[in-house]
C-alpha cells in the first residue's frame, strides 16, 4: 500500500491533469500509462544494453542509433516546450510503430498524447520519474492507486470490482501456478492483477519475502520459478471491446510482473469470437473469474448461436454466464459476479441458465453480498455463483454476506463487521451434513430441494427467518407508568397557569 509523500504527490499530478483540462479519470490514467510505458521501455533498454556488454552479446533494441534522442531518459531533461513538441511528435509516432515486446504495446497503435499544455507535461514526467515503477510490488500498489480513482460508471454496465471482493473470490477459487486464467470482460484487469498477487503470497518462501521501508511486505515469488514462462506468456487472458481499458489493464498486469498477457480486443459474445480466438472460446480455461456487465449495450443479432441455444435471452448478465462455461475446460471452475435476478427470476432463460448449471455442471456455492459493496457505482444486490464445468451437483452451499469491512454507503469507510474471512473459512470446511442450520449466515442446501423450488437460488428461499423474542412490560405496570405520566403533564399545566 502506497502512504504519506508518495500519496499525496500522485493526488497533486491527477490535480495538475484536472487544472490542465483533462479531467475524465480514464482519460487520465491512460495518458499517465503511456508515460509510464515510455519510461518502463527505457529502462528495459538499459537493462538490455548492461547484458549485451557484459555478454559480449549483440542485441535488436527498441531504439535505434538514430532514435537514440526519443527515450525517456532524453526527452525528461528538456525544456517545456521543447519536451511537448518531441513527445507529441516523435515519441508518440515511435510508440505507434513499435510493440514494444508486450500486448500493451499493441494498443499504441492509435495512442495519442492529450496533453497540451507545455507545464502539464512536464509536471507528469517529472512525477512519474519519482515514482518506483522499477521496484518491487510498490508499482502495482501505485497502479490500484490510480485505479481507485475510477469514482463513475461506464456506459456499458462497467464497474470497478472493489481489490478486497477481488482478493475474495480469488481466494474461493485457489489457482495454481500451472493453470490457465481468463476474464471475458477484463475491464482494468483487477481480477488477472488479483491472481498473480496471489501466487505470489502462496509461492514465497520464508526467503523470498522481505519488508519495505513502507512495512509492507513484498512477496518475490521466488517457488514460482518452474513456471515463469507460463505465468509471463500463457496463463493470462483477458478480453474488453474498450482500447482504453485494454491499455489500462495491459499496463496493470506489466505493472504486477506479467509482461506478456493475453489482453485481447473482442466482445466475447459475439460471433466473431471464435471465428478470431477459436482457441480461449471454447474449453480452454482452468479458472475463469469474471464481473461482466449487467445491462450492457447488446447487438442481439451478432450474439454467437451456441449461447443463445442455451439461454435464449438478450440479457447479458445471463449470456456472460452461458459464454464462461463455454470457455472453461471440463473441470475448470468459475467464481462470477451476477445480479440478483439472475438467482430468481422467473422467465424461461433466467430458469433455463440456472437448470443448465444444476443438472449439467457443477453448481457448488452461492454467495449473496449486500447491495452497497459496489457503491458509489451502483447500489445494485449482487451474488457470486461458483460453479465447475461438468459433473454433477449434490448440495449447494450458501452464504448471506451482511458486512464486508466497510460502510455501504457511497462514501465507504472502513467499519470493524467483516464477514468475508468467515465466509471463506465456511466454504473451505463446507459439510452436507452438518451445515444444515437455515437460520445461519450459512448452510448447505441439497440439489433435490432446489429442483422443487424450480431451480430458484435465491437464499431468502432457503433461509429460516430468525424471530427475536421480544418481552413486554404487564398491561397494569404500561397503565400505571401511563398514568403517571398524565399525572406530571396535568401539573406541568397547573403550574404553567398559575405564572400566567
Amino acid at each position: 500500500m502506497i502512504t504519506g509523500k508518495l500519496k499525496n504527490e500522485i493526488d497533486k499530478l491527477w490535480e495538475e491533469f484536472w487544472t490542465g483540462g483533462i479531467t475524465n479519470p480514464l482519460t487520465v490514467i491512460e495518458q499517465i500509462s503511456f508515460l509510464m510505458f515510455a519510461r518502463l521501455l527505457d529502462v528495459a533498454e538499459t537493462r538490455a544494453e548492461a547484458r549485451a556488454a557484459r555478454t559480449k552479446k549483440p542485441f535488436k533494441g527498441t531504439f535505434g542509433p538514430k532514435e537514440q534522442r526519443l527515450r525517456w531518459s532524453h526527452f525528461r531533461q528538456l525544456k517545456a516546450e521543447e519536451m511537448l513538441r518531441l513527445v507529441r511528435d516523435e515519441v508518440f509516432p515511435h510508440f505507434r510503430k513499435l510493440n514494444g515486446g508486450t500486448t500493451f504495446g499493441e494498443y499504441m497503435a492509435d495512442a495519442q498524447l492529450l496533453i497540451q499544455k507545455p507545464s502539464l507535461l512536464v509536471a507528469a514526467v517529472n512525477m512519474i520519474g519519482a515514482l518506483p515503477i522499477t521496484e518491487g510490488d510498490a508499482k502495482g500498489d501505485l497502479y490500484e492507486y490510480l485505479l481507485s480513482k475510477l469514482t463513475t460508471a461506464g456506459i456499458n454496465g462497467q464497474f470497478r470490482t472493489p481489490r478486497h471482493i477481488i482478493r475474495f473470490m480469488v481466494e474461493l477459487l485457489e489457482p495454481k501456478p500451472y493453470e490457465t486464467v481468463g476474464d471475458p470482460a477484463c475491464g482494468t484487469a483487477g481480477f488477472l492483477v488479483g491472481v498473480m498477487q496471489y501466487l505470489l503470497e502462496k509461492h514465497s518462501s520464508p526467503k523470498g519475502v522481505y519488508v519495505a521501508e513502507s512495512g509492507d511486505k513484498i512477496y518475490t515469488g521466488d517457488k514460482l520459478e518452474p513456471f515463469r514462462e507460463h505465468i509471463q506468456n500463457e496463463m493470462f487472458h483477458g478480453f474488453d471491446f474498450d482500447s482504453t481499458m485494454l491499455r489500462i489493464a495491459s499496463m496493470n498486469l506489466m505493472l504486477h510482473g506479467v509482461d506478456n498477457p493475453d489482453i485481447r480486443y473482442q466482445d466475447t459474445l459475439s460471433n466473431s469470437f471464435p471465428d478470431r480466438f477459436g482457441k480461449q472460446a471454447s474449453a480452454s480455461f482452468d479458472v475463469i473469474l469474471a464481473n461482466p456487465p449487467f445491462k450492457g449495450s447488446l447487438d442481439a443479432p451478432d450474439v454467437h448461436p451456441s449461447l443463445t441455444q442455451k439461454v435464449k435471452t438478450k440479457k447479458t448478465e445471463l449470456l456472460f454466464v452461458a459464454l464462461i462455461l463455454r470457455m472453461l475446460k471440463k473441470g475448470g471452475r468459475s467464481a462470477t459476479i451476477v445480479p440478483d435476478g439472475v438467482l430468481f427470476g422467473s422467465s424461461k432463460a433466467h430458469v433455463a441458465l440456472r437448470q443448465l448449471l444444476v443438472e449439467d455442471n457443477q453448481l457448488e456455492g452461492i454467495i449473496s453480498l449486500p447491495s452497497g459493496v459496489f457503491k458509489p457505482y451502483a447500489g445494485v444486490s449482487t451474488a457470486i455463483i461458483l460453479f465447475t464445468k461438468g459433473g454433477e451437483t449434490d448440495h449447494v452451499f450458501f452464504y448471506d454476506v451482511g458486512a464486508d469491512g466497510f460502510s455501504l454507503d457511497d462514501k465507504r469507510d472502513p467499519v470493524k463487521d467483516n464477514d468475508l474471512p468467515d465466509a471463506l473459512d465456511r466454504w473451505r470446511k463446507k459439510n452436507a451434513k452438518k451445515d444444515t442450520d437455515r437460520a445461519a449466515k450459512h448452510f448447505m442446501v441439497p440439489v433435490s430441494e432446489i429442483r422443487e423450488k424450480h431451480f430458484d437460488l435465491s437464499i431468502n428461499r432457503y433461509k429460516e427467518p430468525v424471530h427475536e423474542e421480544v418481552e413486554y412490560e404487564p398491561p397494569k405496570v404500561i397503565l400505571g407508568k401511563l398514568r403517571a405520566l398524565e399525572a406530571e403533564i396535568a401539573a406541568d399545566l397547573k403550574e404553567l397557569e398559575g405564572m400566567l
